[in-house]
């Protein structure tokens, strides 16, 4: 599966907030994070346990890609996401890194 085939799925996963299924896209000690800053989600678990708060908290969260720029093995994307219809929606920039056909870390720009 191409890398943006998988990123795809990942975000199909995102916003069906289906955290289980969106973990498993990660490799076990994938992360998230600021961008070129501290993590903030660890392994599998805690990307699993951030996600369920967060979309416990925002059920209707959703994001949509706005653009994607394929870079090796590396995928920046411009995500619009909307937490809530009285949540200001807001742009974030990601840059998904990969090993094999699992994703190993991603660093967020907001």
């Amino acid at each position: 599966m191409s890398r943006e085939a998988l990123l795809d799925r990942l975000m199909d996963r995102y916003n069906a907030q289906d955290v289980d299924a969106y973990a498993a896209m990660f490799t076990e000690d994938g992360c998230e994070g600021g961008y070129r800053g501290e993590v903030v989600r660890q392994g599998r678990d805690g990307i699993r346990a951030g996600y369920a708060k967060v979309f416990a908290e925002f059920p209707q969260n959703r994001a949509t890609v706005l653009e994607k720029f394929v870079y090796g093995d590396q995928i920046l994307v411009r995500e619009h996401v909307s937490r809530a219809p009285e949540a200001e929606p807001f742009e974030v920039m990601a840059i998904y890194s990969f090993k094999g056909d699992l994703i190993d870390r991603v660093e967020f720009i907001r």
